[in-house]
């Protein structure tokens, strides 16, 4: 949750299904209908909205000043059932390219930019935030390489900044 009024942010991969009804569960175990306002076409983005009001929320860093070897945490669902999962490590890249599977019938997207992390990013774990030691999201936890040990990707979170500025401004992402 980044916005007080209910935007959540996440990866497109994770609401790829447009008919599905998504979920969001707070660490306080309430549970709220999630409505995907925006997909980012060219990121792996999506921004969601809940109805409520006065949520808490994480504060969003600045991922141009990631510096390499700096202490990172990623928090997800790991491997879909271990919920508030937090492993740590260093940022181990930047500005990274890589090609990810999206779904299990083989569909993928060129992702570039990407924050490199070898804290554990576990399936599951997407769209959870890779935050700063100031708890601040400096990325979206995206994609692992499969057959790697803690080789795992982050959207920068300037990115999805800019989006959710375009979605304040306009109503969509130019």
């Amino acid at each position: 949750v980044v916005d007080a009024a209910g935007l959540v942010l996440t990866n497109k991969h994770v609401v790829t299904d447009k008919t599905a009804e998504y979920l969001i569960i707070t660490t306080a175990e309430e549970t709220y209908t999630a409505k995907v306002v925006v997909r980012d076409p060219l990121n792996d983005v999506a921004i969601l909205k809940i109805e409520a009001d006065n949520l808490p929320c994480l504060a969003l860093g600045n991922s141009d000043g990631i510096q390499l070897g700096q202490a990172v945490l990623a928090v997800g669902t790991a491997l879909g059932e271990f919920q508030n999962t937090v492993s740590s490590g260093i940022v181990s890249g930047l500005s990274r390219f890589i090609t990810a599977m999206t779904d299990m019938e083989g569909h993928s997207e060129r992702l570039r930019g990407l924050i490199q992390t070898d804290a554990a990013i576990n399936p599951g774990n997407s769209g959870g935030p890779l935050v700063n030691l100031k708890s601040e999201a400096v990325g979206i936890n995206s994609a692992v390489v499969f057959g790697a040990q803690n080789i795992g990707f982050a959207i920068p979170i300037n990115k999805a900044k800019r989006d959710l500025a375009e979605l304040k401004k306009y109503g969509r992402i130019r």
